[in-house]
């Protein structure tokens, strides 16, 4: 299976992702080839899995605790989601390298999606529609996926780079997102938590939209790289 390479073209009639040194394949031979592409699917289904339990535990806690960052934590884990779909399926094709620039439009999208849906919720809330409540299990998920994503995130950057694949990168940057987000999200929790500072929830949520917003841009534009 060939796999994608920065700097190509994509589909006829599109216009080619921005070339990037960083990203190119340095001279790996087919074995090797085989070896990362196997790797880079492993990945992709440890992402999928580990973020649909990531997603629904946030999505359920974040609706009882009434918390707009934790419910933007689990749509940003869906994203994430679909960003691995979509790098699994360009993988699935015969010529991965035509499907290249669509995944990339994907993932931006799904990032722009996030990015609305968390700002008007958190902008209802710091307007007084509703306060977050503690949330525990918030905590220990945040906690968890502090540790975990930067393991998988890593791994894949790193198969992404050798192989030359710009989504497997721009896939692994979503992934490190997750693990920024991660933090943020803890420390607005564990403020609320230990000062009742409900204001912090929203404001962590418009920090979520912000990053999203920002990484989307870079998919779309098909800088992300090294």
């Amino acid at each position: 299976m060939e796999v994608p390479r920065t700097g190509t073209g994509g589909p006829s009639g599109s216009a080619p992702a921005e070339s990037c040194s960083c990203c190119a394949p340095a001279g790996v031979d087919d074995t090797r080839r085989a070896v990362l592409t196997r790797r880079v699917r492993l990945l992709v289904a440890a992402t999928i899995t580990y973020n649909v339990v990531e997603a629904v535990v946030a999505i359920a806690a974040g609706t009882v605790a009434s918390s707009s960052a934790l419910v933007g934590f689990g749509l940003d884990s869906t994203i994430e989601v679909a960003s691995a779909a979509a790098v699994a399926w360009q993988f699935s094709a015969r010529d991965p390298e035509a499907r290249e620039r669509v995944t990339l439009r994907i993932i931006a999208v799904s990032f722009f999606a996030l990015a609305a849906y968390v700002t008007v919720d958190a902008v209802r809330t710091l307007l007084g529609a509703g306060e977050a409540e503690p949330s525990t299990v918030g905590i220990v998920l945040a906690a968890l996926s502090l540790a975990i994503m930067p393991v998988l995130s890593v791994a894949q950057r790193r198969a992404g780079r050798e192989l030359g694949s710009s989504t497997a990168v721009a896939d692994s940057k979503q992934t490190l997102l997750c693990t920024y987000l991660s933090g943020v999200l803890l420390l607005g929790l564990v403020l609320n938590a230990l000062l009742g500072w409900s204001w912090a929830d929203p404001v962590v949520a418009l920090v979520i939209a912000a990053v999203a917003v920002k990484e989307g841009r870079t998919a779309w534009r098909g800088e992300h790289c090294c």
